[in-house]
């Protein structure tokens, strides 16, 4: 059995035939009159008119026989198959193709549509051109759970084989594309933030660092972009949303990547009871244009977006889980019981730390329907407002489905002495050895203090989000190249 590398050696030398015959492997230009699919889809005019047609594409298999050879090529729309014939391309031409031709190529072929004995459209070619030869065999099987890392770290080959997988990635597109239209069309403006920060913050979380050589001072690639989208607000901006990429030096699993994509926006006078009804009717828009049905199937089961959907207390749900009253139990208890329960804690984490590790645990992987989780515990986000008539509750939720956290929402903290109150809080924590906790930003303060509307605002994962609608377990089946460890 030839091996990888004498494969590759064989494809070198007939890259120097082609070279040697006078003909550019790797042309400047080409030309293309229909993709594939258009082809196809005018295949009855066009064949009957004999019209000829110039296609391009991927060289998939090669058969052979005698004086004549069938092969499949696609591009990017469709796959067709080929005829070439000996007596039609003339006995030199068609052997220069037998001979330097390997499945991978890309190629140029130019002739007439027909359909065989068989009924299959083909086009049979008069002409045919090399456009790109390939030195590397494409792999024979690309599929089962063996191959899994070999899956993402090849993610090209990956798409070339698992059409799947590639649906899956278009399907993203598209979900992107119609959040976009739909707050566009409720009048938010889109806007960039910067990535490299100076302090990070917007999140409980640990960045990662860096060193910009001309001003000689240390950044931070951002963590979320709440920060300077609130200033925004405060400049006088209402409706304001971003989509682009967070990254954070956190644990990775099924849930998490080091980097990945947020819509992250903000609405002026609005607070978080209004924005669950916008989340209910943004998400009604999205499945009946994606899918034309509010009802998908995750995992085996199924879900249904239908509204309004079902709103939960987060003390209710750890009650009824692990029948810890949160009202009733102080700090130090609750640490102790999260160790009885089997829960790892980090060091310096607070109450609500505390209280969502055990959430996490016991808690969020049993909702499965779309559920607003909501009033969480006062140090849970630092920048979200308290409930009046509570204010040991917050004014916030987190969408829940099927186990994910797709969705965070609240109203935003807008007095800037509590806001400082808050930052001071989460300093502390950072100094007893929690690295997530929130940093100072001093300047966000100052912008605080020149005043914000009452606003409210969210966070959504896009990958997440995407891998529920795609029926995918983990992110990296819905990040084109995910985060790999080096070999």
């Amino acid at each position: 059995m030839a091996t990888i590398d004498k494969l590759r050696k064989t494809r070198i030398k007939k890259l120097e035939a082609i070279k040697s015959a006078g003909i550019n492997p790797y042309p400047e230009k080409t030309k293309r009159t229909h993709k594939i699919s258009e082809a196809l889809k005018g295949f009855s005019k066009l064949s009957r008119l004999k019209k000829q047609v110039i296609l391009n594409g991927r060289i998939r298999s090669l058969r052979e026989h005698g004086g004549s050879t069938f092969l499949d090529f696609e591009d990017g729309s469709a796959k067709i198959q080929a005829f070439f014939r000996k007596n039609r391309l003339g006995e030199k031409s068609y052997k220069f193709f037998l001979d330097n031709f390997d499945i991978g190529d890309f190629i140029e072929i130019r002739g007439i549509l027909f359909k065989t004995k068989r009924g299959e459209k083909t086009i049979e070619a008069g002409d045919y051109k090399m456009l790109a030869k390939s030195l590397l065999p494409l792999p024979e099987k690309w599929h089962g759970l063996k191959d899994i890392e070999e899956r993402y770290r090849k993610r090209y080959l990956d798409l070339i084989f698992n059409q799947e997988v590639k649906e899956k990635f278009i399907l993203r597109t598209k979900i992107i594309k119609e959040i976009r239209a739909f707050l566009d069309k409720k009048g938010f403006l889109e806007v960039e933030t910067p990535i490299l920060q100076s302090i990070y913050g917007g999140a409980k979380a640990k960045p990662f660092k860096t060193h910009l050589n001309a001003l000689n001072m240390d950044l931070y690639l951002r963590i979320a972009t709440e920060l300077y989208l609130k200033r925004l607000l405060v400049s006088g901006f209402e409706k304001v949303y971003e989509i682009g990429r967070l990254f954070r030096n956190e644990g990775m699993d099924r849930e998490h990547n080091p980097e990945y994509t947020s819509l992250e926006f903000y609405w002026a006078y609005a607070d978080y009871k209004d924005l669950m009804k916008f989340t209910e009717e943004l998400f009604k828009n999205l499945l009946k244009k994606i899918f034309g049905k509010l009802e998908i199937v995750y995992e085996g089961k199924k879900i249904n977006f239908k509204t309004p959907w079902q709103r939960i207390e987060f003390n209710q749900l750890i009650r009824k889980y692990t029948k810890i009253n949160l009202e009733e139990i102080n700090e130090k208890a609750l640490a102790k019981k999260a160790k009885q329960l089997g829960v790892k804690l980090e060091k310096g984490v607070g109450k609500s730390e505390i209280a969502d590790a055990i959430y996490k645990k016991f808690c969020r992987a049993k909702i499965w329907q779309p559920t607003f989780v909501i009033h969480h515990p006062l140090g849970s986000f630092p920048l979200a407002k308290e409930l009046e008539k509570t204010p040991a509750k917050l004014a916030n939720f987190q969408l829940v489905v099927a186990g994910w956290e797709t969705v965070l929402g609240f109203s935003e903290l807008n007095d800037p002495l509590e806001q400082r109150k808050r930052f001071g809080e989460q300093e502390k924590m950072f100094k007893k050895g929690f690295e997530e906790a929130q940093r100072i930003d001093k300047d966000f303060l100052e912008a605080l203090e020149y005043g914000m509307p009452p606003t409210a605002g969210i966070g959504m994962g896009i990958d997440r989000l995407t891998a529920l609608l795609t029926d995918s377990h983990s992110l990296r089946e819905v990040i084109l190249f995910p985060t790999m460890r080096s070999r």
